[in-house]
């Protein structure tokens, strides 16, 4: 084989744009559905910065018939001079320029969103054509790109509009050369990011529009900001206490706002954001406010005998028992950790959240001296239930090399103990259960059969949840541990596989592991090892070949490809429990043939809340979300 010279002509140079397009998943973190969303944040960043600043009071995010997205601002539009550095307009300059833009240290934005700051031009980049429009002076500036990025033409004057009007708006389809996968906008997931963002930014309106479907639309404007944003998320979870807790404050030009109100769950429900982004990790301004809230509690406590002296001070899990809280800071440089930005490392921050909550907080608890009472005694509830949960703990540890073949007389373990390789079904049944321990593969399958409902977490607290057999066998199997002890290292199947019938008990079955799952195991489902087996509902015969399908449009897109007058026949699948074991195997079990559902969080905040509504105590919010999603269930023949 020839050996290749490696010199200077074997280094690359891209040009422009061209860099976005060859590795877009540098500046998008991925090409799928979630790269695509991904697009429609980074304009609407630039529209909120806007806001930010003082200049925008209404965004419009409108999903075209053919998929393309328009972003409208009514802010003070892009500058149309021409740019000192790349002697071309502003506008093609923030378009065609990486890196330009008014977020980086040229007095344009003193606080600005957006996950990269290079919004405007990569949108550019990954699109087949892109228009901009800028109204401004008097006059609307027009410019269009296509391929990529490349200008059609220069900026230019199309028309005079009134002097009162600013703003820009921007019009772009994606490239299906880069989307691969899809090129299809998902409402929803649109109606929740710009919810949220209104929500972040009290007073601005942001209105969403689908051309797609007719009077599809919603528009968000909430003058309360976080409170407005707590009281949606306690909707299905019974505040104990009517005053929504406000903080708002500033220190060094970074300013922070908390929101927050204790519920009946025994959950905590804690959100943070740093300029609009999203810290699922915390950092430290979630460090900071959490520090002082422990701290404050156990203060009052004290200072009003709540707390006497031989009582153990509370602990930072049992002050945030049922709490619901959004913190919010603005920050004129952030530093994030990873490239991943999912949470803050600004060290002075932690000191200043502390300082902001600390006063307030403590404010709050003096002049309101019931619901302060009501407040500290869930924490004290929450204090005697640890040390419950604690002795409960002790008896879902392992001890030494883990057979637990018989344990409980239930788990079937496999012989493999390579956690990469291995993996436990789940079974709702006995009979179902002894199927599948003869129809496994049992080096690198183990069945936990379950017997029945397991306990409802969603209404019980960790105490009462580890005195329930059920769940202290999951416990156990799994091997993480739970609470303080939890660690997703020492997890011993990598596949934890729900396998359940396919009618409304196996349902409720899966619904509730994935809620002991979300509440006490979270990190497994994020790590993305929860997975829903898919029994087929029909098994179809025609001559010699067999065929098993998930649902009637799978069984009536395999009768299309028949030709006329061929005969065959159609049977309901019986439930797992009537299946014999090489049927479980065939149809559910061998890795080549079955089809698993990964169980993802991909935004933990809507799935708290769907858990809430799902599990919890009220009626009322189920009933609606089951009205609300029963056209998403049609056909479905139970």
């Amino acid at each position: 084989m020839e050996e290749k010279k490696y010199d200077s002509s074997a280094i690359q140079v891209l040009e422009g744009l061209e860099a976005v397009r060859k590795r877009p998943g540098m500046y998008i973190g991925t090409t799928s559905s979630r790269g695509l969303h991904h697009l429609v944040w980074e304009i609407v960043d630039n529209a909120i910065d806007e806001a930010l600043a003082g200049y925008c009071s209404h965004i419009e995010v409108i999903v075209g018939s053919e998929n393309t997205i328009t972003v409208k601002d009514d802010g003070r539009g892009i500058p149309v001079d021409i740019h000192p550095k790349t002697g071309k307009s502003t506008v093609e300059t923030v378009y065609t320029v990486l890196h330009a833009g008014g977020k980086f240290g040229g007095g344009g934005y003193k606080v600005s969103g957006g996950l990269h700051g290079v919004g405007a031009s990569v949108v550019n980049a990954l699109s087949s054509w892109l228009e901009v429009r800028v109204y401004k002076e008097g006059n609307v500036y027009f410019q269009k790109y296509s391929n990529g990025g490349h200008p059609e033409a220069q900026l230019t004057v199309i028309e005079e509009c009134s002097k009162e009007r600013t703003g820009t708006t921007v019009t772009f389809k994606p490239d299906p050369e880069i989307f691969t996968e899809t090129t299809v906008y998902d409402y929803e997931i649109l109606k929740t990011r710009l919810r949220e963002l209104a929500f972040l930014n009290k007073g601005l309106r942001i209105s969403l529009y689908d051309e797609r479907e007719v009077d599809k639309k919603d528009s968000f404007h909430y003058e309360g900001g976080l409170k407005e944003y707590v009281t949606m998320l306690n909707t299905s979870k019974n505040p104990i206490h009517d005053t929504i807790i406000d903080v708002e404050g500033v220190d060094k030009d970074i300013s922070l706002e908390v929101a927050l109100q204790y519920n009946e769950t025994y959950n905590s429900s804690i959100y943070s954001f740093v300029n609009n982004i999203t810290t699922p990790e915390g950092g430290t301004h979630e460090d900071g406010v959490r520090r002082a809230l422990t701290r404050i509690l156990n203060k009052y406590a004290v200072s009003n005998n709540l707390l006497k002296n031989n009582d153990d001070s509370l602990t930072g899990d049992d002050v945030r028992e049922g709490l619901t809280m959004i913190i919010s800071i603005k920050h004129p440089n952030p530093q994030f950790e990873g490239q991943t930005k999912t949470k803050l490392g600004n060290a002075e921050v932690r000191g200043i959240s502390d300082k902001i909550f600390s006063a307030a907080f403590e404010r709050f608890l003096m002049e309101h001296p019931d619901e302060a009472k009501i407040i500290v005694e869930k924490g004290m509830t929450a204090s005697r239930a640890r040390v419950a949960a604690k002795k409960a703990r002790e008896l879902t540890r392992r001890k030494g090399d883990l057979d637990i073949t018989n344990f409980y007389g239930k788990l079937s373990d496999c012989k493999s103990k390579d956690a990469a390789e291995s993996e436990i079904f789940l079974v709702e049944g006995d009979s179902a259960g002894g199927s599948a321990i003869k129809g496994r593969n049992s080096i690198t399958q183990a069945i936990l059969p379950l017997r029945g409902k397991i306990l409802n977490v969603e209404k019980a607290r960790l105490d009462r949840a580890l005195s329930n057999e059920e769940i202290r066998t999951i416990i156990t199997a799994f091997g993480t541990g739970i609470g303080d002890d939890f660690d997703l290292g020492k997890l011993r199947y990598h596949k934890i596989i729900i396998m359940t019938d396919a009618d409304v008990d196996g349902s409720h079955i899966r619904v509730l592991l994935l809620t002991l799952f979300y509440r006490f195991f979270r990190p497994i489902v994020e790590a993305g090892h929860v997975y829903a087996a898919q029994p087929p509902l029909f098994v179809i015969k025609h001559g010699k070949t067999i065929k098993y399908v998930l649902n009637e449009q799978e069984r009536d897109e395999y009768l299309a490809t028949f030709a006329p007058n061929t005969k065959y026949e159609i049977a309901r699948m019986k439930g797992l429990g009537e299946m014999d074991a090489e049927e479980l195997n065939e149809t559910t079990m061998d890795i080549e043939k079955r089809v698993l559902r990964q169980i993802t969080v991909d935004d933990a905040m809507l799935a708290d809340e769907t858990f809430s509504k799902l599990m919890g105590e009220e009626v009322e919010p189920r009933r609606n979300f089951i009205e609300e999603n029963a056209v998403y269930v049609e056909n479905l023949d139970v």
